[in-house]
């Protein structure tokens, strides 16, 4: 039986299967790129073709309709020309020239999309690409049904991106640092924030998951596409084409730049304040450069430490906040009560100056490529003079072995719980072991240390994500001060033992 939810997609077993025919054909890290392309032909053509079949179906439509671009766009449906259909690529899977007809329905796509130019995969006519593989592939991705609402509902295509990064990151020699962020958790964060209307702002953005939920939670209250504007940046050039054939797709128009870029140290939107700001940073980068931006005028707080760019991200998103504007993102929890290279004084002089809303301590196994503990922090400029602090540590359903997802009563708990205390309408109240709305005076006694469990009487304890390098040098230094102040007593005993008469 498969299980759909939003950490399966319901088909990695054909994923597997397709990456499997290229194993020995190809370098890992190339499986897909090869893939996403394919899945990204289908999708579109998938959703075109249940439109198609509407229209042709519908005794009001005027002759050759269902071949009117305009009808298909006035539906927000992407609009696929006949030579980059499904049925034509797979009517010529098993002929030699089959890379070629891919790439040209590629090309036909970015035509007739110019959001699209230069985005699309076209590769595929390459030497290196076994052409019988490829039509094989083809062949697995026929029963995959991508058009149907179930699939529209999930980030198809980022969580198969995602699917890939996780299976294959020890073949390319990486790590979790790059991660798609669970659907549970995006809807939580635009619960929270709530953005019907104005400019959203993810400065990490990935796939483009956080733009999907706002424009699917706009849609949902009634509002539509077009509502708010969006605006993101991504420095990865994969990750960033991939947003941008995700929100094509969707008809969701975003400016993500001119270019992938890092945000850091090439600000695509360097004059914009965005009134909601959703984003799920790396966690504890140790390489963002930090050592060439110490003058830099978005550290208002503090300057960040070089070896961790957790509050580079912090003060990123509050410089590029609107007055009135409001920020949610994923924080590894280190963050929370970190004293590392002066990340406690910028943490201090964050809460101090009103700005933290609100933290949220998140179950684990919430992510499917790192197990690093993780906290949603809200930033806001009303400066309230006390912060909201909720443990949802024990919430959450195991979905499969390994990974836990917050049901939908949950999610509707913590939003509630939030606005019933931002709106003071009079609902809300503390609640031992789950909320508590703490005073600035309260936090100050408490070190400035942010970790939910401390202040709503939880009855265990944050899980330690103390990156090795920070705890080593932390135990090193620490070590050190009780070796030196060893030796110091041990000179002051010696002293006094001669005074008495000893002889040491």
């Amino acid at each position: 039986m498969v299980n759909n939810t939003s950490a399966n997609i319901g088909f990695e077993q054909k994923l597997w299967a397709a990456a499997d025919k290229l194993r020995g054909h190809m370098d890992p890290s190339e499986y897909k790129h090869v893939i996403l392309g394919l899945i990204f032909l289908k999708y579109i053509s998938d959703s075109f073709s249940e439109t198609y079949h509407l229209i042709k179906s519908d005794p009001n439509a005027y002759d050759g309709e269902w071949e009117d671009k305009d009808a298909y766009m006035g539906r927000n449906v992407f609009w696929v020309p006949t030579q980059a259909r499904w049925g034509s690529i797979r009517q010529n899977a098993k002929k030699p020239e089959i890379g070629k007809i891919v790439d040209d329905a590629m090309i036909a796509i970015e035509k007739e999309n110019p959001s699209l130019k230069g985005v699309l995969p076209k590769s595929y006519a390459r030497p290196e690409l076994d052409k019988y593989k490829l039509g094989e592939i083809i062949d697995i991705f026929n029963t995959l049904g991508l058009g149907d609402k179930q699939a529209k509902t999930k980030d198809i295509l980022g969580r198969v991106y995602e699917y890939f990064i996780g299976r294959f990151a020890s073949a390319e020699g990486k790590g979790g640092g790059e991660f798609y962020t669970p659907a549970s958790v995006v809807k939580l964060l635009v619960r929270m924030i709530e953005p019907y209307r104005g400019r959203v702002f993810d400065p990490c953005c990935g796939s483009g998951g956080m733009f999907v939920q706002s424009e699917k939670f706009v849609e949902e209250r009634g509002g539509k596409i077009g509502d708010i504007a969006v605006y993101g940046q991504e420095s990865n050039l994969t990750t960033w084409k991939l947003a941008k054939m995700n929100m094509a797709i969707r008809g969701i128009e975003a400016n993500l730049g001119e270019t992938n870029a890092d945000s850091f140290h090439n600000d695509q939107h360097k004059d914009l304040k965005a009134d909601f700001i959703l984003a799920n940073p790396p966690f504890n980068d140790s390489d963002w450069g930090g050592e060439r931006l110490r003058d830099d005028v978005r550290w208002k707080y503090g300057v960040p430490p070089t070896g961790n760019a957790n509050y580079a991200w912090i003060q990123h998103f509050i410089h590029h906040l609107s007055p009135a504007g409001i920020a949610g993102f994923v924080m590894a929890n280190g963050a929370l009560s970190s004293n590392t290279s002066g990340e406690g004084v910028i943490r201090e002089n964050i809460i101090k100056a009103g700005l933290v809303n609100c933290v949220v301590a998140l179950p684990d196994k919430l992510f499917y490529t790192t197990a690093i503990p993780a906290s949603l922090w809200f930033v806001s400029r009303d400066r309230k003079d006390e912060v909201l602090f909720i443990d949802a540590r024990k919430m959450g359903t195991m979905v499969d072995r390994r990974h836990r997802e917050l049901k939908e009563e949950e999610l509707q708990q913590i939003s509630e719980t939030y606005h019933n205390w931002r709106s003071k309408n009079g609902k809300y109240e503390d609640v031992k072991g789950f909320c508590k709305s703490a005073k600035i005076k309260e936090i100050e006694k408490n070190g400035y240390v942010l970790t939910p469990g401390r202040y709503v009487g939880t009855d265990f304890e944050m899980e330690d994500d103390e990156v090795f390098e920070e705890k080593m040098e932390r135990l090193t230094k620490e070590l050190s001060e009780q070796f030196k102040q060893s030796k110091e007593l041990e000179v002051k005993i010696r002293e006094n033992l001669k005074k008495v008469g000893f002889e040491v």
